[in-house]
């Protein structure tokens, strides 16, 4: 890969020196304590440096239900209904067989045999539609519950479990093996209640849940009964380190042995180094600016005015070093309906003249508030930053906060996001209902334009049968969204990760690093 000295950037964009103040902080991590010899497992214990801790642990209720980052400590504990391969189409699991009715009005799931709870209690085709009415149940809270309520007339049948799809929605397989729908055992959480649930939860996934220290580590154990054999590692362990300097260190002094979503000029300096080695593969997730409403955005000449003044092939080459896409729609390339074709111009001199028509200005400019994490993902803050200055030429001051990922959650949910807020969209069903319907969907809790504007178009398209049809109308609608600007979709993410080099590692679009894609080399 070229390096990004070399590449240019816009003339308009930043100077240089600019760039190179935002990419400092490097040398923090660079004058780490450095590897003298390669790192050791110690028996087979494997640890994870990872960027974020759960808020919580029902997977299917609450705003952690919804993180991307938590889905990775989610399925260590628990199973979907089914898998997921690597490249995103869905694979058996839990559920041997599955797939849609004749008519397409329902789906059909049958339970693999000798599927048993971490308790060594059977898996049974009641307990799947126990899962299933409590996603759809809104007494539950689950943030996904509107989506869930279309299973309807639940039913088993032997070892097979059959419900209509009331509404029709197009893509509800592909949710069945995504956010906030993972199968816990009824009878122990009967038993033990959501109390009791969170402080020892249970599923049917290769680990079990050992011991938690809220927002400092994780320690799982393996789970020998697992349906899929026991898993390679004994215990393993996730240290919670939201500093990318941190979880650096860890790597670099044999603390851990994994090192997650670390800074692109540490990820190319480490995995040359004796004893380690490097994965950076784009993953399922688009980075973007949420947009909201109810302040100067809700003027349409200003929020086009901030997309126009957005270099994101500067950001790209500059802050990311190359390992990033850009992006103008909320659909990376690996997404159904993804249209290259889809473009918004970088056009700082036209921004500065939509500005003007509401009569803003450098000397009199925008007033905004723009949140952001700072080390949840590579340049986050950095690329935040670098918008801040892009928009302050035009006419557009922002001032940063920041805060963790759990905030912006909970802010999210309460509808009281700052008027504009970075953040990483996970979408591992890789279709555009899961990205741009549920983002930009009115009555979704995870929209923060609340306009309206594309209702009537997401609605129609949720229950489309013509497939061409539906992903037409997305495209369409994706279209319009980088006209009007209601989100700023910025570049889709790869994901750095440094582990020891006598270890292999099974990359996941959708992001994941679970155990189970380690495993010792040779």
């Amino acid at each position: 890969m070229q390096d990004p000295q070399h590449q240019s950037a816009s003339r308009r964009g930043l100077g240089r020196r600019d760039w190179m103040r935002l990419g400092a902080g490097v040398a923090t991590a660079t004058s780490l304590p450095s590897l003298s010899r390669p790192a050791r497992a110690q028996g087979s214990t494997l640890t994870i440096a990872y960027p974020a801790a759960p808020a919580g642990w029902d997977p299917n209720s609450g705003p952690q239900a919804t993180s991307p980052g938590n889905q990775t400590l989610f399925r260590s504990v628990y199973e979907p209904y089914f898998s997921q391969r690597p490249d995103l189409s869905l694979a058996p699991g839990v559920i041997e067989r599955f797939g849609w009715t004749e008519d397409r009005g329902g789906i059909s799931l049958t339970l693999r045999a000798g599927v048993t709870w971490q308790d060594g209690k059977p898996v049974t085709p009641e307990d799947i539609a126990w899962n299933l009415r409590r996603l759809a149940d809104p007494a539950t809270g689950g943030p996904m519950q509107s989506v869930f309520a279309s299973n309807k007339d639940i039913r088993v049948e032997g070892a097979t479990i059959h419900f209509k799809v009331e509404p029709w929605r197009a893509n509800m397989l592909e949710r069945l093996s995504f956010i906030s729908c993972y199968l816990i055992p009824p009878h122990y959480y009967e038993s033990v209640g959501a109390a009791g649930f969170e402080r020892a939860p249970m599923g049917c996934g290769p680990y079990r849940f050992d011991h938690y220290e809220r927002g400092s580590f994780l320690r799982l154990k393996a789970f020998p009964g697992h349906w899929a054999g026991a898993p390679a590692f004994d215990t393993v362990i996730y240290k919670f380190l939201p500093d990318n300097a941190a979880r650096i260190a860890e790597v670099e002094r044999g603390g851990a042995d994994v090192a997650v979503d670390v800074s692109y000029e540490e990820y190319d300096r480490l995995r040359q180094r004796q004893g380690l080695a490097g994965n950076c593969s784009p993953i399922a997730d688009v980075a973007l600016m949420f947009i909201n409403n109810d302040g100067p955005f809700k003027d349409p000449n200003v929020r086009r005015a901030a997309a126009m003044a957005v270099d994101k092939q500067a950001i790209v080459q500059r802050l990311h070093r190359g390992y990033a896409k850009a992006l103008d729609t909320l659909l990376a390339p690996e997404y159904k309906g993804y249209d290259a074709g889809i473009t918004a111009p970088h056009d700082p001199a036209r921004a500065a003249a939509l500005l003007a028509q509401s009569g803003f200005s450098p000397a009199n400019p925008v007033q905004l508030t723009v949140q952001t994490t700072r080390g949840y993902k590579p340049k986050d803050y950095e690329t935040v930053q670098a918008i801040v200055q892009m928009w302050r030429r035009v006419g557009i001051n922002a001032s940063i906060e920041v805060y963790e990922i759990a905030k912006h959650f909970e802010l999210r949910t309460q509808h009281r996001l700052a008027p504009a807020a970075f953040y990483d969209w996970g979408n591992a069903t890789a279709d555009p209902e899961s990205s741009l319907g549920t983002a930009l969907l009115s009555s979704s809790p995870h929209s923060s334009w609340k306009g309206g504007e594309l209702d009537a178009g997401l609605t129609a398209l949720f229950s489309e049968h013509d497939e061409a049809k539906r992903l037409a109308g997305y495209q369409a609608l994706n279209r319009r969204v980088a006209e009007e600007a209601f989100i700023l979709p910025l570049y889709q993410l790869y994901q750095p990760i440094i582990h020891r080099a006598d270890l292999e590692f099974t990359a996941h679009r959708a992001g994941f690093v679970m155990p189970t894609q380690f495993r010792r080399a040779g």
